[in-house]
């Protein structure tokens, strides 16, 4: 297996068929073996049902792994990179399809150069933001990188896009040891990744908003600076050794 595409969805029966039938559309054109897996993350809707009618016909294998409840995007990522992925190469990828699956194909130069991750960003010249998000959620993200950076946990200006490509080695250093389940996972990764001397490489995406954002910006947001400040304390404790 070349490429596993592991996407994690929570009630995504609205935008995850577009999503799979884009992906399996490209996954077929290509030269190289893929799979792509969904995590069911204890949807309450018919997400099941809708991967499903598309596992049925898919020339590209489609893994389907049911959480019996929600656990967060961290947690269905976590188990779908660990237990299910085979790939030499493992991306996560976002139910909405915000990032177009094509940008797959400018990541191999990246793996080529020496990269054990690729990670898209939006902040980065020459990315294309085809819808912006609301002011309040662009700046709920410029704060909490700038919360990043103070903290010492990295110095990407974009960490949250849902856009990344693990060599499988470098997925089994970073997931083994991820322990926040929800959105503030990205940071922990990309810590983790720096800690065991990993080589991160970015790469400017393609990008346009989708409007239903799982995000909470006083919620989640408050919860995400306190995972920081426990990404902080755990290293402290040697728990990403």
């Amino acid at each position: 297996m070349y490429l596993s595409l592991v996407i994690p969805a929570y009630n995504e029966a609205q935008r995850i068929g577009a999503t799979l039938t884009t992906a399996v559309d490209y996954f077929e054109r290509q030269g190289y073996a893929s799979e792509i897996i969904v995590v069911d993350d204890g949807s309450l809707d018919n997400t099941v049902d809708v991967v499903r009618k598309i596992q049925k016909t898919s020339r590209v294998p489609i893994h389907l792994k049911r959480l019996p409840e929600n656990q967060g995007k961290g947690f269905a990522v976590r188990a779908g990179m660990l237990e299910m992925a085979a790939g030499k190469f493992r991306f996560y990828y976002d139910a909405d399809g915000s990032t177009p699956v094509e940008e797959v194909e400018r990541c191999s130069a990246l793996f080529d150069n020496d990269a054990d991750i690729v990670i898209g960003s939006r902040a980065l010249p020459g990315s294309v933001i085809q819808q912006r998000q609301a002011w309040y959620r662009e700046n709920m993200g410029r704060c909490y990188n700038l919360i990043e950076k103070a903290l010492g946990i990295t110095s990407y200006s974009d960490t949250q896009c849902g856009f990344k490509g693990f060599t499988a080695q470098a997925a089994e250093i970073c997931f083994s040891r991820q322990t926040v389940n929800r959105f503030s996972f990205d940071a922990e990764l990309l810590f983790i990744a720096a800690k065991h001397g990993l080589r991160i490489l970015e790469l400017p995406v393609s990008w346009k908003n989708s409007p239903n954002s799982k995000v909470s910006p006083v919620s989640d947001a408050v919860r995400m600076f306190f995972d920081l400040l426990a990404i902080r304390w755990k290293n402290l404790r040697h728990r990403y050794d």
